[in-house]
C-alpha cells in the first residue's frame, strides 16, 4: 500500500492543472486494474477526466474518492514522499491518494464485488464543478455512499456542515479624492458597511459563520472608488440556516444614497446531517470492533466534501473513511501508517456487509437494505 500511494503522491495533480490530473488519472485506473481485474470507464465532463468502476449491477455501495490536490507541481521538491518513523508525508498523501490505494487493496480483499461503484473525480478541491452531477446521479442508485476523505484523530466524519458562497459586487461613482471627493460615491466604504452587515449574519449557537474571505476596492489612492467586491464564506448544521442565510444576503441593501449592490451565489452543498449517518456509523463502529480494533470515534466538521452532496440526495453517507493522519492542505500533511491496514480492513468488511444478498440472512440483516429505509426522513428533509 505504501509503494501504491507513493506512485500517486510522485503523479502530481493539482486541480486547474488538467494534465497532470490525466497523467494521474491513468495511474490510478492502473491500480485499480491491477488489484480488482477490472477496467474503469473513463468519462469526460467538461474536458476532465473521471473514473468508474462497476461491478455487476453496482447499485450497493458506492466508494467515493477524488484524485485531485492543492499542491502545485514541483511541490514534491519540497515535500517528496517519503516513510520516515512511522509517518508518509508528500503532496496529497493525506488529501487523498492514500484513500484512493485503501479502496482498491479492501476491494481485493473480497470474493464477491457484485453490487459496488467506485467513482473517483478529478475536480473535488475545487467545488466538484463537472462531477457534481455525476457523483448525485451514482448516489441515487445506490444504498449507501462510503467516503474515503481523510480523518484527523481516526474519527469518522459523521456531520459535515452546509456550505454556501456569495460575490457581493459594489457600485459607486468615481472622483478625484483630492480636488472633489463629495461628488463621489465611494465604493470602499460601502464595502466596510456590506462587511459588517454580512458579519453579523452568523449564530455560533446555531453552528453558523457567515465570514467575509476576499475584498477588494480601488485602483488609484487619489481616486474616490467607483467598484468593490466582497467574497464571502457561509457554514451551517442545517438547511433551514442556509435558507435564513441566503434570505438575508439577498436582502442586503445599499447603506450609502447612490451605491449599487449585486448578489450573486447562493447555498452550493447541503449538511451532512448525522441522521444521513448514524446507521452506517454504527454498522463501521460493530465491525470495527468484531475485527478487534478498538472503538471509533465520530465527529462533526465545518468543511465540506462530495459526502455533502450524495447525503444531499438522500443516500445514506459515511465520511472519512480514508487515512488517519493531519494536516491537510498543509506542510504538516501526513499519514499514520501503521492505520492503513487497519481502515482497509473495516472498508472490506463495510463493503461485504452492504453487499450482502438477501440469500444470505446473516450478513444481510446488518447491510444496506435497512440502511437505506433509515434514510427516509432525512431525505424528505433534504428536499
Amino acid at each position: 500500500m505504501v509503494a501504491d500511494i507513493g506512485e500517486l503522491v510522485r503523479a502530481e495533480s493539482p486541480t486547474a492543472d488538467v494534465a497532470a490530473v490525466r497523467r494521474c488519472a491513468e495511474k490510478v485506473a492502473g491500480l485499480g486494474s491491477r488489484l480488482t481485474g477490472t477496467h474503469p470507464e473513463r468519462l469526460e465532463s467538461g474536458g476532465r477526466p473521471h473514473l468508474r468502476w462497476r461491478f455487476g449491477a453496482g447499485d450497493r455501495v458506492l466508494l467515493l474518492g477524488h484524485f485531485d490536490t492543492v499542491w502545485p507541481v514541483g511541490a514534491l521538491a519540497t515535500h517528496p514522499f517519503a516513510v520516515t518513523d512511522g509517518r508518509m508525508t508528500g503532496p496529497g498523501c493525506f488529501d487523498m491518494k492514500a484513500g484512493l490505494v485503501q479502496i482498491f487493496h479492501a476491494l481485493a480483499l473480497l470474493d464477491d464485488l457484485d453490487g459496488v461503484t467506485v467513482l473517483a473525480t478529478s475536480d473535488e478541491e475545487t467545488g466538484s464543478g463537472t462531477s457534481r452531477a455525476l457523483v448525485e446521479s451514482e448516489a441515487r442508485r445506490v444504498g449507501a455512499v462510503l467516503v474515503l476523505e481523510a480523518g484527523e484523530d481516526g474519527a469518522l466524519k459523521t456531520a459535515r456542515k452546509g456550505v454556501s458562497t456569495y460575490d457581493l459586487r459594489i457600485g459607486g461613482k468615481a472622483a478625484h479624492a483630492g480636488l472633489e471627493p463629495h461628488r463621489g460615491v465611494n465604493a470602499a466604504v460601502e464595502l466596510a458597511h456590506q462587511i459588517q452587515a454580512v458579519a453579523a449574519l452568523g449564530d455560533p449557537a446555531a453552528g453558523t459563520s457567515v465570514t467575509p474571505t476576499v475584498a477588494s476596492a480601488g485602483t488609484t489612492r487619489n481616486t474616490v472608488p467607483d467598484a468593490a467586491e466582497l467574497l464571502v464564506d457561509v457554514r451551517a448544521t442545517t438547511t433551514a440556516e442556509q435558507v435564513r442565510v441566503d434570505a438575508a444576503v439577498r436582502a442586503l441593501r445599499p447603506a450609502l444614497p447612490g451605491a449599487r449592490l449585486e448578489v450573486t451565489g447562493g447555498p452550493d452543498r447541503a449538511p451532512l446531517q448525522e441522521a444521513s449517518s448514524a446507521g452506517l456509523f454504527a454498522l463501521a463502529s460493530r465491525l470495527y470492533g468484531e475485527l478487534g480494533l478498538g472503538t471509533l470515534k465520530g465527529v462533526a466538521v465545518g468543511g465540506g466534501s462530495d459526502g455533502n452532496l450524495t447525503a444531499g440526495v438522500g443516500t445514506p453517507t459515511l465520511d472519512g473513511l480514508g487515512a488517519v493522519g493531519g494536516g491537510a492542505h498543509a506542510d504538516h500533511e501526513h499519514v499514520i501508517v501503521a492505520e492503513l491496514p487497519r481502515r482497509t480492513a473495516l472498508l472490506a468488511a463495510l463493503v461485504r456487509e452492504l453487499t450482502a444478498r438477501p440469500s444470505d440472512p446473516e450478513r444481510h440483516a446488518h447491510s444496506g437494505a435497512d440502511t437505506a429505509a433509515r434514510t427516509t426522513d432525512h431525505a424528505g428533509e433534504t428536499a
